[in-house]
């Protein structure tokens, strides 16, 4: 009896440890979800995250050396645009010193004539004066010895423009003579300085400008300017948009300083090239 009961009990010891494998292996598959669980190293989802990592490492390395090389791109056309600016800068210098031509009236080829020096004859109306304000005098010698200077010790004052008729062409232009300080901004204060006969005079040919971020607009009422707008100059003196700056051989005792033009672009090409 004892030998019949100890294999029963044997068998079933037996088919409980199957069952309970069984049992551990199929909540095996269920606890395996936990993290870290071996289950969860062979599932299919980290299997495919596997296999996609190397594809994003590819893409990853290809965009970190894109960042340099895109820089380096940039640097290097920024460097050619600058040389382009520096040469233009000095192609239009070089204007100021040519012989000066005969005034055209043609529209087309004054565009093609700025900082062109230029002769006319005629005589001024000085009952018509405008002002661009504020100004500093253009000084070459001056700014030489100032260089590399924080501060400035240049005077504030005004640019004043002046119609001119030509008699030789007929019409009358705007003639910018010079700078005077803020004291002697009224023509009263500087009569000896306002010439009546006619003259031959000599100047560079200007245009238009737009106004720059932060210059406030033209008081056409005031008579206060702070850039040139030829076509609004041209409308409250009569005069033709044609617009020139007379050289500093123009100066007269008590008048404007002549020869305030300064060949100016906008060059920022530098800061560009360092940023990239």
């Amino acid at each position: 009896h004892h030998r019949e009961a100890l294999p029963d009990r044997i068998l079933l010891t037996s088919g409980t440890g199957l069952a309970g494998k069984r049992r551990y292996h199929r909540e095996g598959q269920l606890e395996g979800r936990q993290p870290g669980s071996a289950w969860a190293e062979r599932s299919p989802r980290s299997s495919t995250t596997a296999t996609s990592a190397p594809g994003e490492d590819v893409w990853l390395k290809w965009g970190l050396l894109l960042v340099p090389l895109t820089a380096f791109c940039l640097g290097t056309w920024q460097i050619q645009r600058r040389k382009w600016k520096l040469d233009l800068i000095a192609q239009l210098a070089s204007r100021l010193s040519s012989e000066p031509i005969p005034l055209t009236l043609d529209p087309m080829e004054l565009k093609e004539l700025e900082y062109r020096p230029v002769k006319v004859r005629g005589h001024f109306d000085h009952s018509k004066e405008l002002y661009i304000l504020p100004r500093s005098l253009v000084d070459p010698e001056r700014e030489a010895r100032e260089a590399g200077k924080l501060t400035s010790h240049a005077e504030n004052g005004a640019n004043v423009i002046t119609p001119f008729y030509c008699t030789e062409l007929g019409v009358t232009i705007l003639v910018n003579r010079g700078f005077v300080p803020k004291k002697k901004l009224k023509p009263e204060t500087r009569l000896k300085g306002q010439i009546e006969e006619e003259i031959d005079l000599t100047g560079v040919v200007r245009l238009s400008e737009k106004r720059k971020p932060f210059v406030p607009e033209n008081n056409i009422e005031k008579n206060r300017w702070h850039y040139r707008d030829l076509e609004a100059m041209a409308k409250v003196t009569g005069a033709e948009p044609i617009f020139i700056d007379a050289d500093f051989r123009s100066t007269v005792p008590g008048g404007p300083i002549g020869g305030q033009t300064r060949v100016s672009l906008r060059n920022e090409h530098m800061q560009y090239i360092i940023t990239w």
